[in-house]
């Protein structure tokens, strides 16, 4: 087994064990239930020690319970692609740099994907009126944003920064994890009844439902090549080929990898004749590299207008000044 099919396999396993665990498994995630509860109670003092407070801005958290991706990114990008004088922060997992950076300002983009990261540059060229900002510490992000002089600030992944006055949304898969326990014995970040805290929560396919494209070049096809390969770097992957053909051949990377050119001479060279597929925040790192034949997997999401009166309910009352 190669290097690129034992990592497949790895990731493969541990998320099989966060969230849908065979039996033995199972057995193994009961081992860590001492640490399970360390992690909850730690958790917990964390949540209730916090002192909120309230940055001046109106603040839209999108988050999730469960580790790895549940459609932050392509739900920020619904939610703030037609507004103006809005901000995005976000950590930037995967970025080469330290601290806080803009990395675009009302659509023009000031730094390069090692320094963003690959979500943040997603967003820096999926919202072309929008700032963002990548920062460890989101207080500074947001305190950032309002410097800048925008007027709502949607925080990426912010539901544990309870420090913040914010409105959470919380995102729901469609299919409910069979684990229900927190890490490390399973895939939850927080418990379960959290969700009953927060402001807004949006379950796929109920409140939001997702449509995928398929493009090369950004022009649209109907069809991908007989031969062809997926090749990505994000968390869940296998979530992907809901929306491929049958057995497509995968070279599945950890969340937020990047691409190396070893990397790219290993996939050719096991797919000599094959075409790829992969995501948008996926092409933002593939884009740099000389592959004629890839195509992407374009989602879009559309959320329930009833949600999104509520967001517009918040931000409203808030804003001093049009927003868009």
């Amino acid at each position: 087994m190669d290097l690129g099919l034992k990592k497949s396999f790895f990731i493969k396993w541990i998320e099989q064990y966060l969230f849908f665990p065979t039996p033995f498994q199972r057995l193994v995630g009961v081992l860590f239930l001492p640490f399970t509860v360390l992690y909850c109670v730690i958790t917990a003092y964390q949540r209730l020690s916090k002192k909120t407070i309230d940055l001046g801005i109106p603040v839209i958290s999108v988050g999730n319970l469960l580790i790895g991706g549940t459609g932050k990114t392509p739900v920020i990008i619904a939610l703030a692609k037609e507004k103006e004088n809005i901000a995005v922060v976000l950590r930037g997992y995967g970025r080469e740099s330290k601290g806080l950076f803009v990395v675009s300002q009302n659509g023009k983009i000031k730094e390069n994907i090692q320094t963003s990261g690959d979500e943040a540059m997603l967003l820096a060229k999926s919202l072309p009126k929008a700032t963002i900002i990548v920062s460890e510490n989101r207080t500074d992000g947001v305190l950032k944003a309002r410097e800048l002089g925008c007027k709502v600030v949607f925080l990426d992944d912010g539901y544990r920064h309870h420090e913040i006055e914010k409105f959470d949304i919380l995102l729901r898969p469609k299919e409910e994890p069979t684990n229900i326990f927190c890490l490390p014995s399973g895939g939850y970040r927080d418990t379960k009844m959290m969700y009953s805290f927060a402001n807004l929560v949006l379950k796929e396919d109920v409140d939001f439902t997702r449509t995928v494209t398929l493009k090369k070049s950004n022009v649209i096809v109907e069809k991908l090549p007989e031969d062809v390969v997926l090749v990505t770097a994000i968390s869940k992957a296998y979530r992907l080929l809901e929306y491929l053909p049958e057995n497509i051949s995968t070279v599945i990377f950890e969340d937020h990898h990047t691409f190396t050119q070893e990397d790219i001479d290993m996939i050719t060279t096991k797919y000599p004749k094959s075409a790829i597929i992969t995501t948008a925040k996926d092409m933002v790192k593939l884009e740099q590299f000389d592959l004629q034949d890839i195509y992407l997997m374009d989602l879009e999401v559309q959320i329930d207008s009833k949600a999104i009166q509520s967001i517009e309910n918040y931000i409203t009352p808030k804003s001093a000044d049009e927003v868009y």
